[in-house]
């Protein structure tokens, strides 16, 4: 899933298309992880809960879980049968990602600065973010802001009603801890299956 130090890292700047204030994070992320792999990190670092279906869109070519309906679309790839050194560009890559094919959060992903490791570092690794991405359901971009405007008029028929539903919910909170601890895990499992394939590997010799 992930590697360390041994192998090229990118980093991805993730951006929520038509927030304003922009919510954004950036990763450092191996080259070597599939397309599955990334769909996992940024479902970790936005605070997603991997409910629903989603897809990469890279040029015209789009990658996600395996499906034999199209919709009179480009076929999907595999998202886990394809990776990122396979679809990057040298310089800078432009990914489009969806999350949620009934609130339709999108989510342009700029991937560049591809670059050697750095060594005892596990990856991926947080470089930086900012607000906090909207909750699972809300209606999509502007069901979220229509929220937070309901929520902060005290006048508003259904201020008390989202109120309750939004909870604790800070909009403008960046969850640095919680999303390095959830990268952490993501690299442990990678580090795990990496050490298991080399295992393998050598008793096949």
């Amino acid at each position: 899933m992930t590697a360390t130090s041994d192998d090229e890292i990118c980093t991805a700047r993730i951006e929520m298309i038509d927030s304003d204030p922009l919510i954004w994070r950036e990763v450092e992320v191996p080259t070597s992880n599939t397309l599955w792999d990334l769909h996992d990190i940024v479902q970790s670092v936005m605070n997603w809960q991997d409910y629903h279906l989603w897809e990469f869109t890279i040029g015209k070519q789009r990658f996600g879980p395996p499906s034999d309906e199209n919709f009179g679309m480009e076929p999907v790839t595999d998202a886990a049968m394809a990776h990122l050194r396979d679809v990057l560009n040298p310089r800078r890559t432009t990914i489009r990602y969806l999350y949620d094919f009934g609130d339709n959060w999108e989510h342009r992903l700029i991937v560049s600065r591809i670059r050697p490791g750095e060594p005892d570092v596990a990856y991926p690794r947080l470089a930086g973010g900012e607000r906090n991405a909207p909750p699972e359901d809300c209606g999509g971009i502007y069901g979220f802001y229509d929220k937070l405007a309901i929520a902060a008029d005290r006048k508003a028929r259904e201020h008390h009603e989202i109120k309750r539903w939004l909870g604790q919910y800070d909009p403008n909170r960046f969850e640095e801890r919680r999303i390095k601890i959830a990268l952490g895990r993501i690299a442990k499992a990678g580090q795990v299956l990496k050490k298991g394939k080399s295992t393998t590997a050598s008793r096949r010799r």
